[in-house]
Formats: C-alpha cells, sequence, structure tokens
C-alpha cells in the first residue's frame, strides 16, 4: 500500500533540479523527463522512481515469462528497462558481439518512493513503510545544491568501434541483403567509446538534456551503470484499453537559420527514400499490434509527420490499437519487442543480419526504459541518443544508426550517423 501526498512547490523548475540531485544517493533511479513536450498522449511531465523495496534481475532466458510473473505478483509500480538482447528470448537469436557495458538483461524495481510531476503539481507516492520520511525528504530536497566539480573530461578520447571504410563495407553486404531480397529494411548502428575514462554522470546529463530537451530524457541508475539519454522517441504506451505506438524513421539536421532550417524539414518530408523507410516500419508496427489488438482497432493516427527538436527535425508515425482488458500488458510488449525502429522488415531476418555485421552488443541501447503502473498501465521509451557509463570498468559508450534500405546511399547515412551523435560527443569531449 502506498500514501499518496500532493506537494506545490514555489518553482516546479527548481525543485525537479532539486530532486534529481537529491535522487543520486540511491543504488536504483529512474527519472522520466518529457521536457515540456506536451501532448494527447503526456500522462505526466516528469517522473521520478527511487530506492528499490524489490526487484527482478535477469538474463534474456524466459525473461518476459519472469517479468511478468513479477509485475503480476507486485501488483504496484515498478520501474526499469528492457534491452534489445531480450529479442533472444522472443525468437530464436543470440548475442555474440563485443560487451563493454555489461548491463543486465532486464531489471526492474518496486520503488520505495516515487514523484509524479504534472504542471506545477508534484503527487508523491511513498510506500507505508517509509511514509514517515516524507517531511524530512522534502526538506533534504530542499536543500539540496549541486557541489562544485573539478574537471574529469580533459583527456577524453571517443574511438570508433568500426571505422568509416569498414562501415561502407559493412553497409554494402546490408544492400546486398536487401537486393537478393533478404530484407527490405534493417537498422544498423556503430559504436563509439571510450576507454579508462570517469564522468560524473548527473552532470553529462544535465548537460545533454540541455543541448537537446528532448521529450522521452531519462537518468537511469543501477548500482554503478547509468544511462543518460536524450530520446525523442516513445516506443509503447498502455492507457486503459489503449495502445501507443509512435516509430521514428527519418531524420534531418536543425540549421540556426530559420529559411534554412524550413527548407531542411520541407524536404524531410517530401524525401521518398525517409517515407518509404517509415511506412515500412509502421507496416511492421500495424502487424505486432495486431497480435493482441481486438479484431479491426488497428489504426495509423498519424503518417510520416514531422517534429522539430532542438538537434534534429524527426519524421514520426503514430499508430494505436485497442486491447481487451483481460490481456497482460507484458504480452503486449512481448509481441512488439524489440521495436520495429530499431530492427527492420521483416523483423528475424534482420536481427539475424544486425548481429552479423555490427561489431558492438547493444545492451540496453535500442531498449527501453520506463514502469508499469498498479492498473496494468505503461508507458516506454526508445533508448537511443544516450550516453551509457559503467563506473566499476570506467568504459563509456553510446551508439547511433539508420535504417537501410534499397535508396540508401553509404554516405548519406554515415553523415546521418554523424549528426545523429553530435550532442553526445559534444558533452563528452567538452
Amino acid at each position: 500500500m502506498r500514501t499518496t501526498t500532493t506537494h506545490t512547490p514555489r518553482s516546479i523548475d527548481t525543485f525537479k533540479h532539486q530532486l534529481l540531485l537529491w535522487s543520486q544517493q540511491f543504488d536504483d533511479v529512474v527519472w522520466l523527463d518529457s521536457n515540456k513536450h506536451s501532448s494527447k498522449y503526456t500522462s505526466y511531465d516528469a517522473v521520478l522512481a527511487v530506492d528499490a523495496f524489490t526487484s527482478i534481475q535477469t538474463d534474456y532466458t524466459n525473461g518476459f515469462a519472469k517479468l511478468k510473473e513479477y509485475q503480476t505478483s507486485t501488483n504496484d509500480w515498478v520501474f526499469g528497462y528492457l534491452t534489445y538482447d531480450l529479442k533472444n528470448d522472443v525468437e530464436k537469436l543470440k548475442s555474440a558481439n563485443f560487451d563493454g557495458l555489461q548491463f543486465p538483461d532486464l531489471y526492474f524495481f518496486q520503488p520505495k518512493k516515487i514523484f509524479l510531476i504534472r504542471g506545477n503539481t508534484v503527487k508523491i507516492k511513498y510506500l507505508k513503510a517509509v511514509d514517515d520520511e516524507l517531511d524530512d525528504d522534502l526538506k533534504a530536497i530542499c536543500d539540496c545544491k549541486e557541489k562544485r566539480r573539478s574537471n574529469l573530461r580533459n583527456n577524453i578520447k571517443i574511438k570508433l568501434r568500426i571505422h568509416k571504410d569498414e562501415y561502407f563495407k559493412k553497409l554494402d553486404k546490408m544492400l546486398g541483403h536487401i537486393h537478393r531480397g533478404d530484407i527490405y529494411e534493417a537498422n544498423f548502428c556503430q559504436e563509439f567509446y571510450a576507454e579508462e575514462t570517469a564522468i560524473y554522470p548527473l552532470e553529462t546529463y544535465n548537460k545533454l538534456n540541455t543541448i537537446s530537451k528532448a521529450p522521452f530524457a531519462t537518468f537511469l541508475k543501477l548500482n554503478d551503470k547509468y544511462l543518460l539519454s536524450a530520446s525523442p522517441e516513445r516506443y509503447i504506451k498502455k492507457k486503459g484499453n489503449t495502445v501507443i505506438s509512435q516509430p521514428i524513421k527519418g531524420t534531418a539536421k536543425r540549421s540556426v537559420n530559420r529559411n534554412e532550417d524550413q527548407a531542411l524539414k520541407y524536404e524531410l518530408k517530401h524525401d521518398d527514400k525517409e517515407r518509404s523507410e517509415n511506412i515500412m516500419i509502421v507496416d511492421l508496427v500495424r502487424n505486432d499490434l495486431s497480435k493482441t489488438a481486438k479484431k479491426g482497432s488497428v489504426k495509423v493516427k498519424e503518417l510520416c509527420k514531422i517534429y522539430s527538436f532542438a538537434q534534429v527535425h524527426q519524421m514520426i508515425s503514430t499508430v494505436v490499437s485497442k486491447v481487451k482488458k483481460t490481456t497482460h500488458p507484458v504480452d503486449i510488449i512481448e509481441t512488439t519487442f524489440p521495436m520495429g525502429s530499431m530492427t527492420g522488415a521483416p523483423k528475424v531476418s534482420a536481427m539475424q543480419i544486425i548481429e552479423d555485421l555490427e561489431e558492438t552488443k547493444r545492451g540496453l541501447y535500442s531498449g527501453a526504459v520506463g514502469y508499469f503502473s498498479p492498473k496494468g498501465n505503461f508507458d516506454f521509451n526508445v533508448v537511443i541518443r544516450s550516453i551509457l557509463y559503467n563506473a566499476t570498468n570506467k568504459y563509456v559508450s553510446y551508439s547511433v544508426g539508420g535504417a537501410i534500405t534499397a535508396k540508401s546511399k553509404p554516405l548519406n547515412e554515415y553523415e546521418e550517423c554523424l549528426v545523429k551523435a553530435k550532442a553526445m560527443r559534444e558533452v563528452l569531449e567538452n
């Protein structure tokens, strides 16, 4: 059982800043921030969950079955993540590439303390066992101040797991699969990394978030492992009996020149290659949602709509479905995972080819972070535009990718990766 309290701070922005500072004392932290990108699908402006009361941590073997059992028996708010490698639970696949980060394949926890922010109001939900700590916690939050830090990031040397010439060779192989008809589209990713490197995770997240102001930003901490994400993409959400998926396919850079920026946006909207990428993934998402949907309920609400963010313009579609009350929320995720925007079509063949050509185990990158509510609702992002950090191993990583189709030009694809990587690189190198 939880005690629910409403708190109205003088300044919601100051409270958010101090709340995230205060959260750093805990081993289990999930912070989700919409950065004021509100839509009809937005439930909260920001959410913080900290301090595990119970948890589940497992590899991919029977991962979804274990999550289903945990979510059902807990019957409470649970927060956590799904790595891309849970594909091996859904299909007969493997993950044998290099892994410098070593995140568990699946992790969820039942937080003792939850803060749900909407407008200027904070709804606070504490487990009964700790509800007597609330007054002291609010005082501690209001007293939080940032510590002065010495600069750790003078000599971060970013390395490429796949160098440019090798990238072009791999893309030629990918295009060979497409021209032979093995697949229509695949999301091909590459890793940038730094070894023997220490960063301040919260400071790094704040810098990344200031640059990107993304609608699905995330700070996640699991002991010594961190995700610092400026994700623009929702993977999947359930509210009541409605399920919403919003795949992104199609990217263009922004310009400080207003006329040039509008021209870039117009070009993206009318780019046949980008539209075909998006439409192929919409078809895949429709098929995935149909596995749990009421018959005839899968609808495309938005097709190839252009949304503008601080760093890039994105082409986003919105697909919805209706499910029965008896449909288990974990079943909806299992039958749609991994998300189509990060795999390809046909999905299984694309994932096999991705595993063969990529050099890095994706892990949490292109997985999902989010939560389940006690009523069986959920909301998960797509982990892209993200820095991942293992503090014990002193290993920092960020990956970027793009959808490869028959119309792809290798140099354009490489340049798109650099556009997507720009914010992460700036934050780490400066």
